[in-house]
């Protein structure tokens, strides 16, 4: 499967943006898929992940603020993000796997996007 990030850009602290990606290969719906970001000098970490079947997880400090979903018809998952703040800052990665478990380690994802910058300005 092929994932391609799209939607960030610069925005300021409070504002919004919703990040998609596009995936091609027919059974992408049975992917669970997930978002992950890195900010400079940082690991990257997962932000949201969405299974197959529309089971939702976040990371901590995003729960309430950003939602993770996803269109089957269109094979794209999204990530609404508001009330950003400036440490939200970073380059956002979408990443797949086969399985409906989900893993905080990047590493168990051997499907990535190129990422997409997200900068909120303070």
């Amino acid at each position: 499967v092929q994932l391609q990030a799209s939607g960030g850009g610069l925005v300021q602290a409070g504002g919004s943006l919703r990040l998609s990606c596009a995936a091609s290969g027919r059974t992408f719906n049975n992917y669970l898929t997930a978002w992950f970001r890195q900010a400079p000098g940082k690991q990257r970490e997962l932000v949201a992940a969405i299974t197959s079947g529309g089971s939702t997880n976040y990371a901590d400090s995003m729960k309430g603020r950003f939602t993770i979903s996803r269109d089957n018809a269109k094979n794209t998952v999204y990530l609404q993000m508001n009330s950003l703040k400036f440490e939200d800052t970073a380059v956002y990665y979408c990443a797949a796997r086969w399985s409906d478990t989900y893993y905080l380690s990047p590493a168990r994802y051997p499907y990535w996007g190129q990422g997409t910058q997200v900068t909120v300005s303070s």
